[in-house]
């Protein structure tokens, strides 16, 4: 019985303010709003947020709810996930406005992108784009030669295209040309790199090409890492510089330094604001984040998806704050896999179970030498052998020098005796007799 009862108490958790009197307009009103609660809740809204929502935007209390239900409808006709549609519905309720939608229908039908969908919307309901607009806009792209996923990826990654003209987007197309990127390669370059369509070329791109030539870069070096990686023009002016600074500036091994700037300067400098990039998005500032870099340059080595595991695991599952990195750089620095997830698990199972005599922070679990975390934290408890890897097994192994059964193939062959061997040791000994 309670399970049959609970999805009708869940609709029923936003319940807003009721007035005491009994005036049929305000019962009216407070149906309405229990029906428009309701309804956002089926399509995934999540009840907690609801009244907050509801209260800031009266609209939706006032607009028909039939109205509400068809522009729902339209939403879920463009296939939208149920994560980004109500991402949309909460950033930008306007889409929920009577006849938005309907203008939005069949230009958006033949998108196959729903991530292109969403920020079409969102970009339009804030700015008032016309789907006139957007026809234009798909027009110049695919005249261009662009396929329908290269549309599709600028328009999510730059909805603002919406708002370019027609020269401006070929301003930028002719730059790539004069800069001798193969126009076969145009289409990949938009691709990869959407928002160099938002870039000035007299502010920006000529300035930055021109700050590469002073630090030292050839035109033909310029070309080979713009055209290997085009996010390169992204770099903001002066940021290269200090880049290259962090690395000169290093005080590691050599083995590591050496490591980093294998493939030259200039992709060493990109690869470092890349992970600077990477810190910044969960939260540190940027003077932090060169600092953990230069600090820990090991993370220079690390893919941007290892960095990006790395943090998730410290924020979400060990329960730290990401500016802890700026105290234990070291943790960008060590393998996830082999260092950090182990002894995370042990040390989290001593815990649970009253093993710990004071709490193990950041620096504790990564600091210690591999010998010293089992010596002090896996060695006295035998059932967390299991769980560090049975460190044992893998020392053993370790400490053989050799592979098994080498001896066999360095034992000197047997010398075999023949007839002669013999009459030659009988006459020596005859001799000595």
């Amino acid at each position: 019985m309670a399970s049959k009862l609970k999805p009708f108490i869940n609709l029923l958790r936003y319940t807003p303010n009721r007035s005491l009197s009994s005036n049929p307009s305000s019962q009216s009103n407070y149906r309405k709003q229990i029906s428009l609660a309701n309804l956002l809740q089926r399509h995934g809204f999540p009840p907690s947020s609801l009244q907050h929502f509801l209260s800031k935007n009266t609209f939706l209390s006032n607009s028909d709810l039939s109205q509400t239900e068809a522009s729902l409808s339209i939403l879920l006709s463009f296939k939208l996930p149920q994560k980004q549609l109500v991402s949309l519905i909460h950033d930008c309720p306007n889409v929920l406005r009577p006849n938005f939608l309907k203008k939005w229908r069949a230009p958006l039908s033949g998108l196959s992108s729903s991530s292109a969908i969403k920020s079409i919307l969102e970009h339009s309901s804030r700015f008032g784009i016309n789907p006139d607009k957007f026809h234009q806009c798909t027009k110049v792209l695919k005249g261009l030669g662009f396929c329908d996923s290269t549309v599709s990826k600028v328009l999510e990654s730059f909805p603002n295209v919406l708002a370019l003209s027609e020269i401006e987007i070929h301003r930028k197309v002719e730059f790539l040309v004069n800069i001798d990127i193969p126009p076969s390669d145009i289409e990949r370059f938009f691709h990869v790199f959407p928002e160099i369509l938002g870039i000035s070329i007299e502010s920006k791109l000529n300035p930055l090409l021109d700050e590469f030539i002073r630090i030292g870069f050839s035109k033909e070096e310029i070309k080979k890492e713009i055209f290997r990686e085009p996010r390169v023009l992204g770099l903001e002016l002066g940021e290269l510089s200090r880049c290259l600074e962090l690395i000169k500036s290093l005080k590691c091994r050599e083995v590591i330094k050496d490591e980093i700037i294998e493939k030259g300067l200039f992709r060493a400098g990109f690869e470092v604001k890349v992970r600077v990039d990477c810190l910044c998005r969960h939260g540190l500032i940027r003077r932090e984040a060169f600092k953990v870099v230069w600090k820990e340059p090991r993370v220079v080595l690390y893919e941007v998806d290892e960095v990006e595991k790395k943090v998730e695991f410290l924020t979400n599952r060990m329960g730290f704050h990401v500016k802890c990195l700026a105290d234990v750089p070291a943790y960008l620095g060590v393998n996830f896999r082999k260092q950090i997830v182990p002894r995370y698990d042990v040390v989290e199972y001593l815990r649970l179970r009253g093993g710990l005599g004071c709490d193990v922070g950041l620096k504790g679990l990564v600091k210690p030498s591999m010998k010293r975390f089992y010596n002090l934290y896996v060695k006295p408890y035998p059932e967390c052998e299991r769980i560090f890897g049975k460190r044992r097994e893998d020392a053993r192994v370790r400490k053989q020098r050799h592979p098994a059964g080498l001896w066999k193939l360095m034992k000197p062959p047997s010398h075999v005796t023949t007839e002669e061997d013999v009459v030659n040791m009988k006459s020596f000994v005859e001799s000595l007799a």
